[in-house]
């Protein structure tokens, strides 16, 4: 079996800012691809520290609407409000969001039981929650759906935590918004790939 229809949809992924409350698929769908991620998806020392929190229909416009707006606007410039309360509002206008943690305890585990890399199981945490929000971002863009991916943690996360008994030691790493696109998204230039890659070796 060839590595083509993986590339197809890594090289599909993009960018998609302009989504809409319809979705494609059955919600069941959607938390099926997540349990498989979660499942599937790598993770240092199969530390399986990746935790989610999907959220759906109003649980979504909940977020959005009544959490993170709020929240910006009480630390925006004045002068900058009216930009960021317009790209929030397209973020609640979409069908869901994927909250992506990493659990804390997970981590020290491993830092316990492997002290010479103790200070690196950390950033690679990171690395492990970043796989699982590339792998669902491709996914649910296979299925119909746009996303993009938001960085609002530190501000929210303790309002996030009060509203759906989200454990207070898990740290929220990013927040991934999808729904029906519902405009293009912005081309994607390339740096040439001769300063990016360097093989050695090759026959």
């Amino acid at each position: 079996m060839s590595s083509d229809a993986f590339f197809d949809a890594v090289k599909s992924r993009r960018t998609y800012y302009a989504l809409s409350s319809e979705s494609p698929v059955p919600d069941s769908r959607i938390h099926e691809l997540v349990n498989t991620a979660i499942t599937h998806v790598p993770s240092s020392f199969n530390s399986q520290s990746t935790r989610v929190v999907v959220l759906l229909n109003e649980e979504h416009k909940k977020l959005w609407g009544d959490i993170v707006t709020p929240a910006v606007k009480a630390v925006a410039p004045p002068e900058a409000w009216p930009t960021s309360e317009k790209k929030l509002e397209g973020f609640k206008a979409a069908y869901g969001t994927i909250l992506f943690y990493e659990e804390p305890k997970d981590v020290a585990k491993l830092q316990e039981a492997y002290p010479l890399y103790a200070d690196k199981f950390p950033q690679w945490s990171e690395h492990t929650n970043a796989m699982h929000q590339f792998v669902l971002w491709t996914a649910l863009e296979k299925e119909g759906f746009g996303a993009n991916l938001q960085h609002y943690n530190p501000l929210i996360d303790e309002k996030i935590a009060a509203t759906w008994k989200v454990p207070a030691n898990w740290s929220l790493k990013a927040q991934l918004v999808f729904g029906k696109p519902a405009g293009d998204t912005y081309p994607k230039t390339f740096k040439p790939l001769e300063e990016r890659v360097f093989v050695h070796g090759a026959k």
